[in-house]
Protein backbone atom coordinates (compact mmCIF):
# COMPACT_ATOMS: atom_id res chain seq x y z
CA UNK A 1 0.00 0.00 0.00
CA UNK A 2 1.30 3.44 -0.87
CA UNK A 3 1.93 6.07 1.79
CA UNK A 4 -0.41 9.01 2.17
CA UNK A 5 0.33 12.22 0.31
CA UNK A 6 2.32 14.96 2.12
CA UNK A 7 -0.80 17.09 2.52
CA UNK A 8 -2.43 14.29 4.47
CA UNK A 9 0.55 13.64 6.71
CA UNK A 10 -0.47 16.05 9.45
CA UNK A 11 0.04 15.63 13.16
CA UNK A 12 -2.97 13.35 13.65
CA UNK A 13 -1.98 11.00 10.84
CA UNK A 14 1.60 10.81 12.14
CA UNK A 15 0.23 10.03 15.59
CA UNK A 16 -2.00 7.31 14.17
CA UNK A 17 0.92 5.86 12.22
CA UNK A 18 2.85 5.69 15.48
CA UNK A 19 -0.10 3.99 17.15
CA UNK A 20 -0.09 1.43 14.35
CA UNK A 21 3.59 0.66 14.96
CA UNK A 22 3.15 0.37 18.74
CA UNK A 23 -0.08 -1.58 18.44
CA UNK A 24 1.45 -4.10 16.05
CA UNK A 25 4.03 -4.90 18.73
CA UNK A 26 1.37 -5.86 21.25
CA UNK A 27 0.76 -9.59 21.75
CA UNK A 28 -2.34 -11.25 20.37
CA UNK A 29 -5.38 -10.68 22.66
CA UNK A 30 -5.27 -14.33 23.75
CA UNK A 31 -1.69 -13.87 24.89
CA UNK A 32 -2.62 -10.57 26.54
CA UNK A 33 -5.05 -12.50 28.73
CA UNK A 34 -2.45 -15.16 29.50
CA UNK A 35 0.09 -12.50 30.45
CA UNK A 36 -2.57 -10.72 32.53
CA UNK A 37 -3.36 -14.00 34.30
CA UNK A 38 0.32 -14.47 35.24
CA UNK A 39 0.54 -10.85 36.42
CA UNK A 40 -2.55 -11.35 38.63
CA UNK A 41 -1.00 -14.48 40.14
CA UNK A 42 2.25 -12.68 40.96
CA UNK A 43 0.50 -9.59 42.33
CA UNK A 44 -1.79 -11.73 44.48
CA UNK A 45 1.28 -13.35 46.02
CA UNK A 46 3.09 -10.04 46.58
CA UNK A 47 0.04 -8.26 48.01
CA UNK A 48 -1.41 -11.10 50.08
CA UNK A 49 0.53 -10.08 53.20
CA UNK A 50 -0.39 -6.39 53.06
CA UNK A 51 -3.10 -5.03 55.32
CA UNK A 52 -5.53 -2.63 53.64
CA UNK A 53 -7.90 -0.21 55.34
CA UNK A 54 -10.52 -0.32 52.57
CA UNK A 55 -13.70 -2.09 53.68
CA UNK A 56 -14.95 -4.89 51.46
CA UNK A 57 -18.63 -4.03 50.83
CA UNK A 58 -19.45 -7.73 50.51
CA UNK A 59 -18.21 -8.71 53.97
CA UNK A 60 -17.98 -5.45 55.92
CA UNK A 61 -14.37 -6.16 56.94
CA UNK A 62 -11.06 -4.83 55.56
CA UNK A 63 -10.35 -6.28 52.14
CA UNK A 64 -7.77 -9.06 51.85
CA UNK A 65 -5.88 -10.09 48.73
CA UNK A 66 -5.96 -13.86 48.25
CA UNK A 67 -2.70 -15.53 47.24
CA UNK A 68 -3.52 -17.49 44.09
CA UNK A 69 -0.08 -19.14 44.07
CA UNK A 70 -0.78 -20.85 47.38
CA UNK A 71 -1.00 -24.64 47.09
CA UNK A 72 -4.70 -24.96 47.85
CA UNK A 73 -5.63 -22.06 45.56
CA UNK A 74 -3.63 -23.50 42.67
CA UNK A 75 -5.09 -26.97 43.25
CA UNK A 76 -8.61 -25.48 43.11
CA UNK A 77 -7.75 -23.56 39.94
CA UNK A 78 -6.45 -26.66 38.15
CA UNK A 79 -9.35 -28.86 39.24
CA UNK A 80 -11.91 -26.28 38.07
CA UNK A 81 -10.18 -25.12 34.88
CA UNK A 82 -12.57 -26.95 32.55
CA UNK A 83 -15.70 -25.72 34.30
CA UNK A 84 -14.28 -22.19 34.49
CA UNK A 85 -14.02 -22.24 30.70
CA UNK A 86 -17.30 -24.00 29.91
CA UNK A 87 -19.14 -21.84 32.45
CA UNK A 88 -17.81 -18.61 30.92
CA UNK A 89 -21.04 -16.71 30.28
CA UNK A 90 -20.15 -14.93 26.99
CA UNK A 91 -19.03 -18.21 25.37
CA UNK A 92 -22.41 -19.92 25.22
CA UNK A 93 -24.18 -16.66 24.40
CA UNK A 94 -22.05 -15.97 21.35
CA UNK A 95 -21.99 -19.54 20.03
CA UNK A 96 -25.76 -20.06 20.30
CA UNK A 97 -26.58 -16.71 18.67
CA UNK A 98 -24.06 -17.27 15.89
CA UNK A 99 -25.53 -20.68 15.01
CA UNK A 100 -28.72 -18.94 13.91
CA UNK A 101 -26.97 -15.97 12.36
CA UNK A 102 -24.66 -18.31 10.44
CA UNK A 103 -27.57 -20.12 8.77
CA UNK A 104 -29.16 -16.85 7.61
CA UNK A 105 -25.78 -15.57 6.40
CA UNK A 106 -24.75 -18.73 4.55
CA UNK A 107 -28.19 -19.09 2.93
CA UNK A 108 -27.80 -15.61 1.44
CA UNK A 109 -30.72 -14.01 3.25
CA UNK A 110 -28.62 -11.14 4.59
CA UNK A 111 -26.94 -10.40 1.27
CA UNK A 112 -30.23 -10.36 -0.62
CA UNK A 113 -31.90 -8.19 2.04
CA UNK A 114 -29.12 -5.63 1.84
CA UNK A 115 -29.08 -5.51 -1.97
CA UNK A 116 -32.85 -5.18 -2.22
CA UNK A 117 -32.99 -2.44 0.41
CA UNK A 118 -30.34 -0.38 -1.33
CA UNK A 119 -31.79 -0.96 -4.82
CA UNK A 120 -35.16 0.44 -3.71
CA UNK A 121 -33.68 3.58 -2.19
CA UNK A 122 -34.23 6.97 -3.93
CA UNK A 123 -31.04 8.78 -4.92
CA UNK A 124 -31.74 11.63 -2.48
CA UNK A 125 -31.81 9.17 0.44
CA UNK A 126 -28.88 7.05 -0.69
CA UNK A 127 -26.44 8.28 1.96
CA UNK A 128 -28.63 7.73 5.04
CA UNK A 129 -29.76 4.37 3.72
CA UNK A 130 -26.17 3.19 3.18
CA UNK A 131 -25.29 4.25 6.75
CA UNK A 132 -28.44 2.61 8.14
CA UNK A 133 -27.86 -0.66 6.29
CA UNK A 134 -24.34 -0.58 7.70
CA UNK A 135 -25.79 -0.33 11.21
CA UNK A 136 -28.17 -3.25 10.91
CA UNK A 137 -25.55 -5.39 9.13
CA UNK A 138 -23.94 -6.01 12.54
CA UNK A 139 -26.48 -8.78 12.96
CA UNK A 140 -24.90 -10.67 10.06
CA UNK A 141 -21.47 -11.45 11.50
CA UNK A 142 -19.02 -9.82 9.03
CA UNK A 143 -21.49 -9.13 6.19
CA UNK A 144 -21.14 -5.40 6.73
CA UNK A 145 -17.42 -5.44 6.02
CA UNK A 146 -17.48 -7.83 3.08
CA UNK A 147 -20.74 -6.72 1.45
CA UNK A 148 -22.12 -3.36 2.61
CA UNK A 149 -18.87 -1.37 2.42
CA UNK A 150 -17.95 -2.32 -1.18
CA UNK A 151 -21.64 -2.01 -2.16
CA UNK A 152 -21.60 1.54 -0.82
CA UNK A 153 -18.92 2.39 -3.37
CA UNK A 154 -20.69 0.59 -6.20
CA UNK A 155 -24.03 2.31 -5.50
CA UNK A 156 -22.53 5.80 -5.28
CA UNK A 157 -20.58 5.16 -8.49
CA UNK A 158 -23.72 3.95 -10.27
CA UNK A 159 -25.66 7.14 -9.46
CA UNK A 160 -22.81 9.47 -10.43
CA UNK A 161 -21.45 10.20 -6.97
CA UNK A 162 -17.93 9.70 -5.64
CA UNK A 163 -17.56 5.98 -4.90
CA UNK A 164 -15.11 6.48 -2.03
CA UNK A 165 -17.72 8.67 -0.33
CA UNK A 166 -20.08 5.68 -0.49
CA UNK A 167 -17.39 3.44 0.99
CA UNK A 168 -16.79 5.99 3.77
CA UNK A 169 -20.51 6.28 4.57
CA UNK A 170 -20.88 2.50 4.72
CA UNK A 171 -17.72 2.13 6.84
CA UNK A 172 -19.04 4.80 9.22
CA UNK A 173 -22.27 2.83 9.65
CA UNK A 174 -20.75 -0.63 9.89
CA UNK A 175 -17.84 0.17 12.20
CA UNK A 176 -18.28 3.69 13.59
CA UNK A 177 -21.87 2.89 14.54
CA UNK A 178 -21.00 -0.56 15.84
CA UNK A 179 -23.06 -0.06 19.02
CA UNK A 180 -25.98 1.73 17.38
CA UNK A 181 -28.47 -0.85 16.19
CA UNK A 182 -32.28 -0.98 16.39
CA UNK A 183 -32.12 -4.78 16.19
CA UNK A 184 -30.90 -6.72 19.26
CA UNK A 185 -27.89 -8.80 18.38
CA UNK A 186 -25.25 -11.07 19.88
CA UNK A 187 -23.18 -8.08 21.03
CA UNK A 188 -25.76 -7.14 23.68
CA UNK A 189 -25.60 -10.36 25.72
CA UNK A 190 -21.88 -10.69 24.94
CA UNK A 191 -21.02 -7.43 26.71
CA UNK A 192 -23.53 -8.16 29.48
CA UNK A 193 -21.64 -11.40 30.10
CA UNK A 194 -18.61 -9.35 31.16
CA UNK A 195 -20.51 -6.50 32.84
CA UNK A 196 -22.47 -8.64 35.29
CA UNK A 197 -19.50 -10.57 36.76
CA UNK A 198 -17.61 -7.27 37.04
CA UNK A 199 -20.49 -5.73 38.98
CA UNK A 200 -20.67 -8.78 41.23
CA UNK A 201 -17.12 -8.08 42.40
CA UNK A 202 -18.74 -5.42 44.57
CA UNK A 203 -22.29 -6.76 44.92
CA UNK A 204 -22.92 -10.47 44.21
CA UNK A 205 -26.66 -9.81 43.99
CA UNK A 206 -26.39 -7.48 40.98
CA UNK A 207 -28.02 -8.69 37.76
CA UNK A 208 -27.60 -6.95 34.40
CA UNK A 209 -30.22 -7.45 31.68
CA UNK A 210 -28.74 -8.39 28.27
CA UNK A 211 -30.88 -5.58 26.80
CA UNK A 212 -29.86 -3.08 29.48
CA UNK A 213 -28.61 -0.66 26.79
CA UNK A 214 -31.20 -1.44 24.12
CA UNK A 215 -33.21 1.81 24.24
CA UNK A 216 -30.02 3.86 24.10
CA UNK A 217 -28.40 1.91 21.25
CA UNK A 218 -31.69 1.72 19.32
CA UNK A 219 -32.32 5.48 19.46
CA UNK A 220 -28.61 6.10 18.85
CA UNK A 221 -29.07 4.55 15.41
CA UNK A 222 -31.13 7.61 14.41
CA UNK A 223 -28.35 9.88 15.66
CA UNK A 224 -25.57 8.00 13.84
CA UNK A 225 -27.53 7.88 10.57
CA UNK A 226 -28.16 11.63 10.75
CA UNK A 227 -24.52 12.41 11.58
CA UNK A 228 -23.19 10.05 8.92
CA UNK A 229 -25.50 11.63 6.34
CA UNK A 230 -24.43 15.17 7.17
CA UNK A 231 -20.70 14.40 7.36
CA UNK A 232 -20.72 12.47 4.07
CA UNK A 233 -22.70 15.02 2.05
CA UNK A 234 -21.32 18.22 3.58
CA UNK A 235 -17.69 17.39 4.39
CA UNK A 236 -16.33 14.12 3.03
CA UNK A 237 -17.74 13.96 -0.51
CA UNK A 238 -17.08 17.64 -1.38
CA UNK A 239 -13.46 17.18 -0.23
CA UNK A 240 -13.09 13.96 -2.23
CA UNK A 241 -14.47 15.68 -5.34
CA UNK A 242 -11.78 18.36 -4.96
CA UNK A 243 -8.79 16.24 -4.02
CA UNK A 244 -9.36 12.62 -5.09
CA UNK A 245 -10.20 12.10 -8.78
CA UNK A 246 -11.46 8.67 -9.77
CA UNK A 247 -8.88 6.74 -11.80
CA UNK A 248 -9.62 6.46 -15.50
CA UNK A 249 -9.15 2.71 -15.30
CA UNK A 250 -11.10 2.27 -12.06
CA UNK A 251 -11.78 -1.42 -11.41
CA UNK A 252 -15.25 -2.84 -11.79
CA UNK A 253 -18.36 -1.65 -13.50
CA UNK A 254 -20.46 1.20 -12.10
CA UNK A 255 -23.39 -1.21 -11.80
CA UNK A 256 -24.70 -3.03 -8.76
CA UNK A 257 -25.44 -6.74 -8.92
CA UNK A 258 -29.16 -7.27 -9.32
CA UNK A 259 -31.36 -9.58 -7.28
CA UNK A 260 -32.63 -12.44 -9.43
CA UNK A 261 -36.29 -13.61 -9.25
CA UNK A 262 -35.45 -16.66 -7.15
CA UNK A 263 -33.66 -14.53 -4.54
CA UNK A 264 -36.56 -12.08 -4.53
CA UNK A 265 -39.02 -14.92 -3.95
CA UNK A 266 -36.85 -16.30 -1.16
CA UNK A 267 -36.62 -12.86 0.44
CA UNK A 268 -40.40 -12.41 0.41
CA UNK A 269 -41.14 -15.81 1.96
CA UNK A 270 -38.40 -15.65 4.58
CA UNK A 271 -39.35 -12.10 5.59
CA UNK A 272 -42.99 -13.12 5.89
CA UNK A 273 -41.85 -16.00 8.08
CA UNK A 274 -39.88 -13.58 10.26
CA UNK A 275 -42.88 -11.27 10.63
CA UNK A 276 -45.14 -14.24 11.41
CA UNK A 277 -42.71 -15.38 14.08
CA UNK A 278 -42.72 -11.96 15.71
CA UNK A 279 -46.52 -11.88 15.63
CA UNK A 280 -46.69 -15.30 17.29
CA UNK A 281 -44.24 -14.14 19.95
CA UNK A 282 -46.35 -11.06 20.71
CA UNK A 283 -49.51 -13.18 20.93
CA UNK A 284 -47.79 -15.53 23.36
CA UNK A 285 -46.64 -12.62 25.53
CA UNK A 286 -49.98 -10.76 25.66
CA UNK A 287 -52.08 -13.00 27.98
CA UNK A 288 -51.79 -12.15 31.68
CA UNK A 289 -51.10 -15.83 32.39
CA UNK A 290 -48.50 -16.20 29.64
CA UNK A 291 -45.85 -18.81 30.52
CA UNK A 292 -43.25 -16.22 29.45
CA UNK A 293 -44.19 -13.96 32.39
CA UNK A 294 -42.89 -14.28 35.95
CA UNK A 295 -45.00 -15.25 38.95
CA UNK A 296 -46.24 -11.67 39.39
CA UNK A 297 -47.22 -11.36 35.70
CA UNK A 298 -44.28 -9.15 34.71
CA UNK A 299 -42.49 -9.53 31.39
CA UNK A 300 -39.40 -7.48 32.16
CA UNK A 301 -38.20 -8.87 35.47
CA UNK A 302 -35.02 -10.94 35.59
CA UNK A 303 -37.00 -14.04 36.57
CA UNK A 304 -39.41 -13.76 33.62
CA UNK A 305 -38.75 -16.58 31.12
CA UNK A 306 -38.86 -14.09 28.23
CA UNK A 307 -35.90 -12.21 29.73
CA UNK A 308 -34.00 -15.45 30.11
CA UNK A 309 -34.79 -16.41 26.51
CA UNK A 310 -33.29 -13.43 24.67
CA UNK A 311 -30.35 -15.34 23.18
CA UNK A 312 -32.48 -18.34 22.09
CA UNK A 313 -34.95 -15.91 20.51
CA UNK A 314 -32.12 -14.22 18.59
CA UNK A 315 -31.08 -17.71 17.45
CA UNK A 316 -34.59 -18.61 16.24
CA UNK A 317 -35.38 -15.25 14.62
CA UNK A 318 -32.34 -15.63 12.39
CA UNK A 319 -32.40 -19.40 11.96
CA UNK A 320 -35.98 -19.84 10.72
CA UNK A 321 -35.94 -17.11 8.00
CA UNK A 322 -32.50 -18.35 6.95
CA UNK A 323 -33.77 -21.91 6.54
CA UNK A 324 -36.82 -20.72 4.58
CA UNK A 325 -34.64 -18.60 2.29
CA UNK A 326 -32.22 -21.47 1.77
CA UNK A 327 -34.91 -23.95 0.76
CA UNK A 328 -36.86 -21.51 -1.45
CA UNK A 329 -33.72 -20.49 -3.38
CA UNK A 330 -32.28 -23.99 -3.56
CA UNK A 331 -29.25 -23.10 -1.46
CA UNK A 332 -30.38 -25.73 1.06
CA UNK A 333 -31.57 -29.01 -0.44
CA UNK A 334 -31.59 -31.10 2.73
CA UNK A 335 -30.94 -30.87 6.45
CA UNK A 336 -27.22 -31.52 5.94
CA UNK A 337 -26.89 -28.21 4.06
CA UNK A 338 -28.36 -26.40 7.06
CA UNK A 339 -26.00 -28.21 9.42
CA UNK A 340 -23.08 -27.38 7.13
CA UNK A 341 -24.04 -23.70 7.37
CA UNK A 342 -23.99 -23.92 11.16
CA UNK A 343 -20.65 -25.71 11.00
CA UNK A 344 -19.19 -22.99 8.80
CA UNK A 345 -20.34 -20.30 11.23
CA UNK A 346 -18.61 -22.20 14.06
CA UNK A 347 -15.42 -22.43 12.01
CA UNK A 348 -15.37 -18.66 12.01
CA UNK A 349 -15.70 -18.66 15.80
CA UNK A 350 -12.63 -20.82 16.45
CA UNK A 351 -10.42 -17.82 17.18
CA UNK A 352 -12.99 -16.43 19.60
CA UNK A 353 -13.13 -19.78 21.44
CA UNK A 354 -9.35 -19.76 21.91
CA UNK A 355 -9.46 -16.19 23.19
CA UNK A 356 -12.42 -17.01 25.47
CA UNK A 357 -10.42 -19.82 27.08
CA UNK A 358 -7.63 -17.53 28.27
CA UNK A 359 -10.08 -14.72 29.00
CA UNK A 360 -12.20 -16.94 31.26
CA UNK A 361 -9.16 -17.93 33.31
CA UNK A 362 -8.09 -14.30 33.69
CA UNK A 363 -11.57 -13.14 34.72
CA UNK A 364 -11.81 -15.96 37.27
CA UNK A 365 -8.38 -15.21 38.77
CA UNK A 366 -8.98 -11.47 38.84
CA UNK A 367 -12.19 -11.99 40.80
CA UNK A 368 -10.80 -14.61 43.19
CA UNK A 369 -7.73 -12.52 44.04
CA UNK A 370 -9.81 -9.51 45.18
CA UNK A 371 -7.41 -7.25 43.25
CA UNK A 372 -10.35 -6.00 41.19
CA UNK A 373 -12.30 -5.08 44.32
CA UNK A 374 -9.27 -3.30 45.77
CA UNK A 375 -8.71 -1.33 42.55
CA UNK A 376 -12.40 -0.41 42.52
CA UNK A 377 -12.32 0.85 46.10
CA UNK A 378 -9.10 2.84 45.67
CA UNK A 379 -10.24 4.21 42.31
CA UNK A 380 -13.57 5.20 43.79
CA UNK A 381 -11.81 6.95 46.68
CA UNK A 382 -9.72 8.88 44.14
CA UNK A 383 -12.82 9.87 42.14
CA UNK A 384 -14.59 10.98 45.31
CA UNK A 385 -11.56 13.04 46.30
CA UNK A 386 -11.54 14.74 42.91
CA UNK A 387 -15.25 15.46 43.38
CA UNK A 388 -15.88 15.42 39.63
CA UNK A 389 -19.48 15.50 38.39
CA UNK A 390 -20.76 12.13 37.21
CA UNK A 391 -21.04 13.41 33.66
CA UNK A 392 -17.33 14.28 33.58
CA UNK A 393 -16.47 10.79 34.80
CA UNK A 394 -18.60 9.17 32.09
CA UNK A 395 -17.05 11.33 29.37
CA UNK A 396 -13.62 10.34 30.71
CA UNK A 397 -14.53 6.66 30.37
CA UNK A 398 -15.68 7.28 26.78
CA UNK A 399 -12.45 8.95 25.71
CA UNK A 400 -10.24 6.49 27.61
CA UNK A 401 -12.01 3.59 25.88
CA UNK A 402 -11.58 5.27 22.49
CA UNK A 403 -7.86 5.61 23.15
CA UNK A 404 -7.45 1.99 24.27
CA UNK A 405 -9.40 0.94 21.17
CA UNK A 406 -6.59 2.29 19.00
CA UNK A 407 -4.36 -0.49 20.38
CA UNK A 408 -6.79 -3.35 21.20
CA UNK A 409 -9.37 -3.73 18.46
CA UNK A 410 -11.55 -6.58 19.72
CA UNK A 411 -14.64 -5.24 21.52
CA UNK A 412 -15.03 -8.35 23.66
CA UNK A 413 -11.33 -8.61 24.54
CA UNK A 414 -11.18 -4.93 25.45
CA UNK A 415 -14.28 -5.03 27.65
CA UNK A 416 -13.06 -8.21 29.34
CA UNK A 417 -9.96 -6.26 30.39
CA UNK A 418 -11.70 -3.00 31.30
CA UNK A 419 -15.01 -4.13 32.81
CA UNK A 420 -13.53 -5.60 36.02
CA UNK A 421 -11.93 -2.20 36.69
CA UNK A 422 -14.43 0.34 35.35
CA UNK A 423 -17.71 -1.26 36.47
CA UNK A 424 -17.03 -1.86 40.19
CA UNK A 425 -15.08 1.39 40.52
CA UNK A 426 -17.92 3.49 39.15
CA UNK A 427 -20.48 1.56 41.20
CA UNK A 428 -18.67 2.88 44.27
CA UNK A 429 -19.40 6.45 43.19
CA UNK A 430 -23.04 5.74 42.38
CA UNK A 431 -22.85 4.98 38.64
CA UNK A 432 -24.68 1.87 37.45
CA UNK A 433 -23.07 -0.99 35.49
CA UNK A 434 -25.46 -0.31 32.58
CA UNK A 435 -24.37 3.33 32.29
CA UNK A 436 -20.70 2.37 32.42
CA UNK A 437 -21.30 -0.22 29.70
CA UNK A 438 -23.12 2.36 27.55
CA UNK A 439 -20.18 4.77 27.91
CA UNK A 440 -17.80 1.99 26.91
CA UNK A 441 -19.86 1.25 23.79
CA UNK A 442 -19.77 4.88 22.67
CA UNK A 443 -15.99 5.12 23.02
CA UNK A 444 -15.37 1.73 21.43
CA UNK A 445 -17.50 2.44 18.36
CA UNK A 446 -16.33 5.98 17.69
CA UNK A 447 -12.64 5.20 17.18
CA UNK A 448 -13.06 1.93 15.26
CA UNK A 449 -12.87 3.75 11.92
CA UNK A 450 -9.51 5.45 12.47
CA UNK A 451 -7.40 2.64 13.89
CA UNK A 452 -5.29 0.69 11.38
CA UNK A 453 -5.32 -2.19 13.89
CA UNK A 454 -9.00 -2.83 13.27
CA UNK A 455 -8.82 -6.16 11.36
CA UNK A 456 -10.87 -4.94 8.39
CA UNK A 457 -9.17 -1.56 8.03
CA UNK A 458 -6.68 -2.75 5.37
CA UNK A 459 -9.57 -4.38 3.47
CA UNK A 460 -11.41 -1.04 3.31
CA UNK A 461 -8.21 0.51 1.91
CA UNK A 462 -8.28 -2.12 -0.85
CA UNK A 463 -11.91 -1.24 -1.62
CA UNK A 464 -10.91 2.40 -2.05
CA UNK A 465 -7.96 1.47 -4.27
CA UNK A 466 -10.42 0.11 -6.85
CA UNK A 467 -11.30 3.73 -7.61
CA UNK A 468 -8.16 5.61 -6.53
CA UNK A 469 -5.00 3.50 -6.60
CA UNK A 470 -3.01 5.92 -4.45
CA UNK A 471 -5.24 5.32 -1.45
CA UNK A 472 -3.20 4.36 1.60
CA UNK A 473 -3.82 3.89 5.30
CA UNK A 474 -3.18 7.58 5.93
CA UNK A 475 -5.61 8.52 3.18
CA UNK A 476 -8.42 6.43 4.60
CA UNK A 477 -7.71 7.68 8.12
CA UNK A 478 -7.99 11.29 6.99
CA UNK A 479 -11.29 10.49 5.24
CA UNK A 480 -12.76 8.83 8.32
CA UNK A 481 -11.42 11.26 10.93
CA UNK A 482 -14.39 13.69 10.64
CA UNK A 483 -16.79 10.82 11.36
CA UNK A 484 -14.79 9.66 14.38
CA UNK A 485 -14.40 13.14 15.88
CA UNK A 486 -18.05 14.11 15.43
CA UNK A 487 -19.36 10.72 16.55
CA UNK A 488 -17.49 10.66 19.84
CA UNK A 489 -18.33 14.26 20.80
CA UNK A 490 -22.00 14.27 19.78
CA UNK A 491 -22.66 10.71 20.95
CA UNK A 492 -21.14 11.46 24.35
CA UNK A 493 -23.36 14.55 24.65
CA UNK A 494 -26.31 12.43 23.54
CA UNK A 495 -25.63 9.94 26.36
CA UNK A 496 -25.47 12.78 28.89
CA UNK A 497 -28.78 14.17 27.57
CA UNK A 498 -30.30 10.69 27.86
CA UNK A 499 -29.11 10.62 31.46
CA UNK A 500 -30.29 14.13 32.36
CA UNK A 501 -33.77 13.57 30.91
CA UNK A 502 -34.02 10.16 32.52
CA UNK A 503 -34.84 8.16 29.38
CA UNK A 504 -34.29 4.48 30.30
CA UNK A 505 -31.06 3.04 28.94
CA UNK A 506 -32.74 -0.30 28.35
CA UNK A 507 -34.71 -3.02 30.06
CA UNK A 508 -34.31 -3.04 33.86
CA UNK A 509 -31.49 -0.53 33.60
CA UNK A 510 -30.74 2.28 36.01
CA UNK A 511 -28.33 5.19 35.83
CA UNK A 512 -27.41 4.94 39.50
CA UNK A 513 -26.12 2.33 41.90
CA UNK A 514 -27.93 1.31 43.99
CA UNK A 515 -30.90 1.78 41.61
CA UNK A 516 -33.13 4.69 42.56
Amino acid sequence: MEAASPAEQGFINRALNRIEVVGNKLPDPSMLFLISLIVVWILSWLMSGIEFSEIDPRSGVPIVINNLLAGDAMATFLSQMVTIFTGFAPLGVVLVAMLGVGVADEAGYFNTSIKMTLSWTPKALMTPMVVFVGLISHSAIDAGYVLVIPLGGIIFYAVGRHPIAGIAAAFAGVSGGFSANPIPGALDPLLQGFTQPAAQIIDPSVLVNPLGNYFFTGISSILIVALGWAITDLIVEPRLNRTTPIDDDAEGSPQMDTVDPVERKGFIWSTLTLVAGLVVLVLVLLPADSPMRDASGSLNSFSAPIMQSIVPLIFLLFLIPGVVFGYVTGKFRNSKDMVDAMTKSMNGMSYYIVMAFFCSLFVYAFGQSNIGALLALKGAALLKGLAMPGGVTIVGIIFLTAFVNLFVGSASAKWALLAPIFVPMLMQVGISPELTQAAYRVGDSSSNIITPLMPYFPLVVVYCQRYFKKTGIGTLTSIMLPYSAVFIVVWAIFLLIFWSIGIPLGLQASYTYPPM
